[in-house]
Order: C-alpha cells, then sequence, then structure tokens
C-alpha cells in the first residue's frame, strides 16, 4: 500500500512540477505571478485533444505509435507556448512600468477571457479525452504499475531535465539567469530582455501545455475550468519549493503529489481532505520558511 500510494504521487507530482516550473519561471524575471497559466494548462489539454483527432486521420501516424506521440506532444506544447508569447504581450508588456497590481489583474483578464472562449466555442461540458496508447500492467509484489504511469514519470523527467540542461549550459539559458538576476545590467551587457522574458514565457507555457496532455490523459477527462484547482496546487508547490527557483519547483511539485497521495491513501475520508492538506503544507511553509524549502531568503545591504 505504501509503495503504491507512492507511485501515484510520484505520478500527480510530476504533473504538478510541469505547472509549478511555468509559475517560477515568469516570477523568478518578473517578480510576477502568471495568473493566466492555468489556462495555459488547459488549453494544452484541448490542444493535444485537437491534434489527436487531426493525426488519428493520417494513416502515417496510425502506423507509427512513436511519431504519433512525438507530434502530438511537439505541435500540443508549440501551440500553448505561442499562447503563453500572446499573454506576455498583452497582458505584461504594455504594463510592465505599470504598478505591480495592474499587470496582475491584466492577467486575470486574460484568464477568464481564455476559461469562457473554451466554453463557448469548444464545450461547456466534460469532454472525454482518448486513450493515446494502450494501457498494460505491470503487478510486482509491492506496487500495481501500468505503462501511462511510467509514460507520465518518464516524459516529465526528461522535460524537466532538457530545462535543466537548458538554462545551466546554453547561451541562452545563461542570458535568462543573467536577466533573472539583474535586468538592468543584463541589458547593458548586450542581453535583449524583452526576447528572454518571451522566451520564459514560451518555454514555461510548453510545459504547462504538456502538463495538460498528461493531466487528461491520466484522469480520462478534461473541461474548459479544469485548470483552477490543478494551477492553484502548482503554484502551492512553487511557492513550497521556493518560488523563482527550478530545482525548487520540481521538488515542490513532487513533495505535494506524495502528500496528496499519502493523504487520499491512508486517512480516513483522505480523498475529501486532500486539497485542504495541500494548501495547510503552503500555511505551514509560509509561516516556518516563507522563501521555500530550497529558496534562498535575500538579505538588505
Amino acid at each position: 500500500m505504501f509503495f503504491q500510494q507512492l507511485l501515484n504521487g510520484v505520478t500527480l507530482g510530476s504533473i504538478y512540477a510541469l505547472i509549478a516550473l511555468g509559475y517560477t519561471m515568469v516570477y523568478g524575471i518578473l517578480l510576477m505571478i502568471n495568473f493566466a497559466h492555468s489556462e495555459i494548462f488547459m488549453s494544452g489539454a484541448f490542444f493535444g485533444y485537437f491534434f489527436y483527432q487531426l493525426f488519428s486521420r493520417i494513416s502515417f501516424f496510425q502506423e507509427k505509435i512513436f511519431f504519433f506521440i512525438f507530434f502530438l506532444f511537439l505541435c500540443s506544447m508549440f501551440s500553448t507556448a505561442l499562447l503563453g508569447i500572446f499573454i506576455e504581450q498583452v497582458a505584461y508588456k504594455p504594463l510592465r512600468r505599470a504598478p505591480r497590481l495592474a499587470p496582475l489583474i491584466s492577467a486575470i483578464g486574460v484568464s477568464i477571457f481564455i476559461q469562457n472562449f473554451f466554453m463557448l466555442f469548444v464545450s461547456n461540458q466534460s469532454v472525454a479525452y482518448p486513450q493515446i496508447f494502450p494501457l498494460k500492467k505491470y503487478n510486482f509484489s509491492l506496487l500495481e504499475i501500468n505503462s501511462l504511469q511510467i509514460f507520465i514519470i518518464f516524459l516529465s523527467i526528461s522535460l524537466m531535465l532538457v530545462l535543466r540542461f537548458f538554462i545551466q549550459y546554453t547561451k541562452l539559458g545563461k542570458a535568462t539567469r543573467a536577466v533573472s538576476q539583474d535586468r538592468e545590467t543584463a541589458s547593458l551587457m548586450g542581453i535583449n530582455v524583452n526576447r528572454i522574458i518571451s522566451l520564459t514565457f514560451f518555454i514555461g507555457a510548453g510545459l504547462g501545455g504538456a502538463a495538460g496532455i498528461l493531466n487528461g490523459m491520466y484522469y480520462g477527462s478534461i473541461k474548459y475550468n479544469m485548470g483552477f484547482l490543478p494551477g492553484i496546487k502548482a503554484f502551492t508547490a512553487a511557492v513550497l519549493g521556493g518560488i523563482g527557483n527550478i530545482s525548487g519547483a520540481m521538488f515542490g511539485g513532487y513533495i505535494l503529489g506524495i502528500c496528496e497521495a499519502f493523504t487520499a491513501g491512508f486517512i480516513p475520508g483522505g480523498a475529501e481532505w486532500k486539497d485542504v492538506f495541500a494548501f495547510a503544507i503552503l500555511i505551514l511553509v509560509l509561516l516556518l520558511k516563507p522563501s521555500g524549502l530550497l529558496g534562498t531568503q535575500l538579505k538588505k545591504v
């Protein structure tokens, strides 16, 4: 039972971690929260559904499941990444010099617009999510794991490792770190700050889109308002690990997912209280270590 719930928590935490990365990357650059990120996550799930309907009609993809999955995720992530840039251009860039509250209100407005767009023009009911590949189960003495859980964990960790490599070792990644540390100095050093900000939204939204597809595959259905609760939980994970810290967002996502799974599995009636327990963790961390588990407290000099 313990290892089964641990596996469930790691699977769920993988999705939370991908969403949390979008929050923490934007905060690391702008010191603001992208309140439209929940709808990016939701949009990714619907883009995945649309591209599934498109690619499933092409005979080449019917015969090549690997290419089917690859292009499904690639096109869906690219579409949500473009949506992320749109949000940055509409909700944040024009208000970059405005009071800090203005772009946050603008982002909430964009979030409501996107949610209602999908409600009016796509569906106001839950949509059954397709089974992208055959589901196989593997039984061991201590747990049962299926091919979908393996896929979710493997893909999430792979995307996070690619992001880690990009941030640490590429020229654009180093420029991103420079902008997050000091935008003005980075600009004086010749770095195109606006380009880096757009790139940050692009990457964060792409990861959120991938999380949306994985969430749809895991639960079997999607809806126009599905982004709210996972988005809030992913924000909790980002704060838990240390908002603005990429490693912290990953760590916080897995911690939150495991705690949620253990609450549902080991506490009587825990399935009804797992959301409350998740936010109780957030309150506890903010009281004891406001900078998060892996965050660092800035010192005034």
